[in-house]
């Protein structure tokens, strides 16, 4: 078991980590303990009723965190002609084509999120390998192959995640940083879980949403009664 230091050990005092807290509650006592010198993330894990060796268990999407994540996201379009400038007059970091797909090649991943454009996506499933492990290769599912690159990116930058269920059942993503405060951590958590719920597959049965747990960077797991998600949509 890994040596906790004394920062730790001294906030999760504070966690009661058998306990499950209402929504609300857990939110305020994530950033309460939280202690890192610099601005952490909260993040949200939520343990679904859903076997996703399944496809018809899947539970994929993307949603549009109304308080964005708290970092600057440097956007990245493969494009041709017009819409490479499109992209550029939209916000993208960066915006071109063969050039970039070099440049990606000899190492370079100066970037956060990609989109391509459909006829680019032969040029960019070549560098696959390079961006599918580090959860950068672009997906129609997603929204992020698509002609309308400017749409995309004004998205991307607004604060838009997408999410995937893992094989252990568990969908892992940050919800902003602690400098937010409660209220804009519960109203991008609202949004996340309105989205999850939404897409319980029909084959779903029993219990849909079986564990929800909240944390910072670097503090304690604290756990969530699921119950008290309904709160959150009122």
């Amino acid at each position: 078991m890994p040596k906790r230091g004394k920062k730790y050990l001294k906030s999760s005092k504070k966690v009661d980590v058998g306990a499950k807290h209402i929504f609300s509650d857990a939110v305020k006592l994530v950033i309460d303990s939280s202690y890192a010198k610099f601005d952490e993330t909260v993040d949200v894990a939520v343990r679904l009723g859903v076997d996703p060796r399944h496809a018809d268990q899947m539970v994929r999407g993307t949603v549009i965190l109304p308080n964005g994540l708290g970092r600057e996201v440097k956007v990245l379009v493969f494009a041709k002609g017009e819409k490479e400038k499109e992209a550029l007059d939209a916000g993208a970091d960066f915006s071109g084509n063969d050039e970039l797909i070099e440049k990606i090649k000899n190492g370079w991943f100066g970037f956060d999120k990609a989109v391509a454009t459909p006829d680019m996506m032969g040029s960019v499933g070549k560098i696959g390998r390079l961006l599918g492990p580090r959860g950068l290769m672009p997906n129609a599912k997603t929204g992020t192959v698509t002609f309308d690159v400017a749409r995309a990116v004004q998205e991307l930058k607004a604060g838009k995640i997408d999410f995937k269920v893992e094989k252990a059942g568990i969908v892992h993503v940050p919800m902003g940083k602690v400098s937010f405060g409660a209220e804009k951590i519960m109203e991008n958590a609202a949004a996340f879980l309105e989205t999850i719920v939404r897409l319980k597959p029909a084959s779903s049965k029993g219990t849909y949403l079986k564990g929800i747990a909240i944390s910072t960077t670097m503090g304690p797991g604290i756990k969530i009664d699921a119950a008290s998600v309904k709160d959150l949509f009122k």
